[in-house]
């Protein structure tokens, strides 16, 4: 059966000189990405690869954003230098990359809209990678809005990466988080509170076929589905100081309903019972398989591996494992 995973990362050659240009020597996070041999070379990548038989992945730059450091010009050429690499690789290896995400500078709204359009028109890019704030700004501030706006002309996903880092600290009395708490539970509710932000903004009223792929199966949403549900039905009610009953009543649909309209991935890390989570939560149309690849302790094959393990144990019909494997991306993506 084929396997399309939409959420691998990689460093073009070229992009990554520049970002080493551009941000000096890598630290923290980073510097374990560059570690990483599968991230630069192509060669090791193949090995991997062919571990898994009719295995094919989808390409996509890894942190940091584009717009991490420098000024404008450098981030709209970060993004180009990146969507050219990975198309690039696309050209010359499609049957091991069908397609790839573009990465857009959302710190300049009209080079990430420009650069949407041109990765995706020119270069047949299958969607944009954006993170879950904005140097810190939330998603659907005012002067982000043209890029989503974009996206639902052009008819193409937009990736929600999370990001944070030890900058945020885990209680106020602390200069910063503590032993990684940051990436461990930071990151799931970086990519809940920006769904939420998508909601309570209406930009899904204003919107309605945009569509918003969540790296890690939806986060901490599935799961608190009972607080998403019931518990937002009655938002306003733990609020003194905002009418939030009035903006319930301007919203055409549920909570609940919107956070259904979002679609997630498979990389739980191997974790059977956060996928099931989410495919309860989600739906099977909404659900498409990625590994994280190459972001585990073996730097590959074992994020991929155990995804794979926990989709087959799956006790659902060839059809639905059909549609999580390769149909639903294929559809969503406009990936033959």
């Amino acid at each position: 059966m084929r396997k399309l995973d939409i959420f691998t990362h990689i460093w073009p050659k070229k992009f990554h000189e520049a970002l080493l240009k551009t941000t000096g020597q890598m630290k923290d996070m980073h510097r374990r990405s560059e570690a990483v041999p599968m991230m630069t070379n192509l060669d090791r990548r193949f090995q991997v690869m062919d571990m898994f038989p009719e295995y094919q992945q989808v390409l996509s730059l890894a942190s940091p954003p584009p717009d991490a450091v420098g000024d404008k010009a450098a981030w709209r050429e970060l993004s180009r230098i990146g969507s050219d690499g990975m198309a690039e690789l696309c050209q010359k290896y499609p049957d091991r990359f069908p397609s790839f995400i573009a990465s857009v500078a959302m710190r300049d709204p009209q080079g990430a809209v420009e650069e949407a359009r041109r990765a995706i028109k020119e270069l047949g890019a299958c969607g944009i990678q954006i993170y879950s704030n904005v140097a810190g700004k939330a998603l659907d501030a005012p002067e982000f809005r043209p890029v989503f706006r974009e996206m639902q002309s052009l008819g193409k996903p937009v990736w929600i990466h999370p990001a944070r880092n030890a900058k945020f600290p885990d209680y106020q009395t602390e200069p910063e988080s503590l032993y990684e708490i940051w990436w461990t539970f930071g990151w799931p509710y970086e990519s809940s509170a920006a769904q939420a932000r998508i909601v309570f903004s209406k930009m899904l009223d204003e919107l309605p076929n945009l569509k918003i792929i969540i790296h890690h199966a939806g986060a901490m949403v599935p799961f608190f589905e009972g607080r998403v549900g019931p518990g937002w039905d009655q938002l306003g009610a733990r609020t003194s100081n905002v009418d939030y009953k009035s903006l319930l009543k301007e919203l055409q649909k549920r909570p609940l309903d919107y956070f259904k309209m979002f679609y997630a991935d498979t990389a739980t890390f191997g974790s059977k019972s956060a996928l099931v989570c989410a495919l309860d939560f989600y739906g099977v149309d909404h659900v498409l398989f990625a590994s994280d690849a190459p972001f585990d302790p073996e730097g590959g094959p074992m994020y991929i591996r155990e995804t794979l393990k926990v989709i087959d144990s799956l006790e659902i019909p060839k059809e639905a494992r059909e549609k999580i494997y390769y149909k639903n991306s294929c559809a969503l993506l406009g990936i033959p």
